[in-house]
């Protein structure tokens, strides 16, 4: 009885008129989300690009639009303003992970349920990277990656965070060495072959030169660039100082299993990229310092904002600030060197 209703109003959906998905004065979020659920309605198939955005797997998102088309059809009025589509798409994906929520919302430049501004679509052309709206302005963004869901192996402490770019979506497969291709290939015959020390000698090697082969958010391995994140602004306590452990758990369920967007500004002397991370509509540097995991790094980064939050953190004794004098990173990574930590 129940899919019975549920095929009668997705019928139902099926006779809405091209007008009614995108309505006259509709913002452009809006019209998109709209056209996108029409082209669904169609093609049955999900837009491009939006698994960089989400980390359950098309069929899920095919879900997610079947389930729209109703919601959209029984809206009374139809969205026309981001926050009004922003909130369908919350009451209709409501039983969904939070990650591919917010993941969808940043897709469309749709307003985050925490008040955060709406961004640019993600599929809207540009002619260059820009700022995340949640982040306040800093150095001019050299490059912009949207990373594949990141491993709880990836978060090294508080501040640090490896994470892999699929090189077919990010532009990048022209300049993948030749001999990586090839080791690619041959591993994927070798383990469709169980022939698993092969696959494993592959792997070491496509590994060492940077690589690596891992899974995407639709579950299916592809060929990714290996980046060594390192978080602008903010300087977490190492791991055996005191809420070491505490800073990379926090920073762990900020990222796990999401696809970042990551604004690169510099490359460190240790070679990692120094950059601003977003997972969904949040940006990770602001939580950190407000939930005290993390100090404002002023001698690389004089954001305003960065020190504002870590003065709410103190102000409210969260996290490290709990501790009556909390040693700062950079003073104990120094001791440490002159053999005093």
């Amino acid at each position: 009885m129940g899919n019975s209703i549920y095929r009668f109003l997705c019928g139902v959906c099926s006779d809405l008129s091209d007008a009614a998905f995108t309505p006259h004065g509709a913002h452009d979020s809006v019209a998109k989300l709209g056209q996108d659920i029409l082209n669904f309605q169609r093609t049955k198939q999900v837009p491009e690009g939006l698994g960089r955005h989400v980390v359950s797997s098309q069929n899920a998102q095919a879900n997610w639009y079947k389930k729209l088309q109703v919601a959209w059809k029984k809206a009374r009025p139809t969205p026309t303003t981001p926050e009004d589509a922003a909130q369908l798409v919350v009451l209709t994906l409501k039983n969904h992970q939070k990650a591919d929520v917010e993941g969808f919302l940043a897709f469309y430049g749709l307003p985050h349920p925490n008040g955060a501004a709406p961004s640019a679509p993600s599929h809207a052309p540009a002619p260059a990277p820009a700022a995340h709206p949640t982040a306040p302005t800093h150095k001019p963004v050299k490059a912009e990656l949207h990373t594949l869901p990141v491993d709880a192996k990836a978060v090294a402490d508080g501040d640090t965070v490896t994470v892999y770019v699929d090189v077919s979506e990010h532009g990048e497969s022209g300049s993948v060495p030749a001999d990586i291709k090839k080791a690619a290939a041959e591993r994927t015959k070798a383990r469709a072959a169980r022939d698993y020390p092969k696959a494993d000698a592959l792997q070491k090697t496509i590994a060492d030169a940077g690589y690596r082969q891992v899974p995407n958010a639709k579950g299916q391995e592809v060929l990714a660039r290996k980046y060594r994140i390192r978080l602008s602004g903010i300087d977490a306590p190492e791991s055996s100082m005191p809420y070491g452990k505490e800073a990379k758990e926090a920073l762990l369920k900020l990222v796990e299993g999401k696809c970042l967007t990551v604004h690169i500004y510099d490359t460190d002397r240790y070679g990692r990229s120094v950059g601003d991370l977003h997972a969904g509509g949040v940006f990770v540097q602001e939580q950190m310092l407000k939930k005290g995991f993390a100090w404002h790094y002023a001698a690389y980064d004089k954001r305003a904002e960065l020190a504002k939050w870590q003065s709410q953190a103190q102000a409210a004794r969260r996290g490290l600030w709990a501790s009556k004098k909390p040693q700062e990173p950079w003073e104990y990574r120094k001791a440490k060197r002159n053999g005093g930590a």
